[in-house]
């Protein structure tokens, strides 16, 4: 079956080719798959009324003729939280979710540029299959993922030890589980080492 993926960067991220975003977006582009991978805008000062309607718009363009796949690493994890949390994303607007490295709401509100990006009240229904995938040491989120996000949410979490924020800094250019998970979500996703 073919998936068209929508990828969402994070706070600071301009899509660098190194990155396992970057990479999995050439790659699933390769085997046939449609990717959306925005730059979305000013991503070192966002504005999250704005990434709302980016997101907003990209959902809206995915193929209804394919799995609709979302995979959102660090600030745009809990903006996808925030969408749903405003009833900007419909029921059926995807097939499943992958949300990974959260930020916590201790460290964006920390940040003046980011700090409206602090994640919503948590008493929500995700409209699709979600799965959440984070370091166990993830500066970013020193609460740890699993307590703040998949254990509220009720969503499975893979804990990757020594993964940190799994970004270019972790050591996360290539990262083949992702890639195996958007071609079957049964895939567990493990390190890229």
């Amino acid at each position: 079956m073919t998936s068209h993926v929508l990828i969402l960067h994070g706070w600071q991220n301009h899509r660098p080719e190194a990155h396992w975003q970057h990479r999995l977006a050439d790659r699933l582009t390769a085997l046939g798959h449609p990717v959306t991978y925005p730059q979305l805008p000013d991503p070192d000062d966002p504005d999250l009324e704005t990434w709302l309607a980016e997101l907003t718009r990209h959902l809206a363009g995915l193929r209804t003729d394919a799995e609709r796949v979302v995979v959102a690493h660090s600030a745009s994890a809990v903006l996808w939280l925030h969408a749903v949390a405003r009833g900007l994303v419909r029921d059926d607007a995807v097939d499943r979710v992958l949300l990974v490295a959260p930020p916590s709401a201790s460290v964006l509100l920390r940040h003046p540029e980011v700090a409206a990006f602090a994640p919503p009240a948590l008493d929500l229904t995700l409209p699709a299959p979600t799965r959440l995938v984070a370091g166990d040491d993830d500066p970013y989120c020193p609460e740890g993922a699993r307590a703040l996000y998949g254990d509220p949410l009720g969503i499975p979490t893979d804990v990757l030890p020594g993964a940190a924020h799994l970004d270019l800094d972790a050591g996360y250019g290539d990262w083949p589980a992702v890639l195996h998970w958007c071609l079957d979500p049964a895939t567990r996703i493990t390190p890229n080492r």
